[in-house]
């Protein structure tokens, strides 16, 4: 069964810089696309950051190219998402999932296994 886990949320100030982690268990990790989203009450979830399975590509949407990187530590079977320059839009809810496959998009439809999420506050 595979479990996803992620970690390192928090309260955060404007223009403030946060990692979060998303550990996996129960498959091979390396060969699997790990995504981010989030999601705010009332909205749909949204997009963040995409890192395939090997050999590696990253996909961003256009809204955080350049403030947030996605990384991959496969002996670790660990995702991290380095967020910089954060905004109070930045606040939500994050969560990591895995698909099926070594790439996938940005719907949350492709994607089979989710974790618990965790949550990021960025104040102003």
């Amino acid at each position: 069964q595979v479990q996803l886990v992620e970690s390192g949320g928090g309260l955060v100030q404007a223009g403030d810089s946060l990692r979060l982690s998303c550990t996996a268990s129960g498959r091979t990790f390396r060969y699997y696309a790990i995504a981010w989203f989030r999601q705010t009450p009332g909205k749909e979830r949204e997009f963040v950051a995409q890192i395939s399975g090997d050999p590696i590509q990253t996909t961003y949407p256009d809204f955080v190219k350049d403030r947030f990187t996605i990384s991959r530590d496969n002996p670790k079977n660990t995702v991290f998402l380095q967020m910089s320059s954060l905004k109070p839009e930045d606040t939500a809810i994050y969560y990591c999932a895995s698909s099926r496959a070594r790439s996938s998009s940005a719907l949350p439809s492709e994607y089979s296994y989710w974790g618990q999420g965790t949550q990021v506050s960025v104040s102003s």
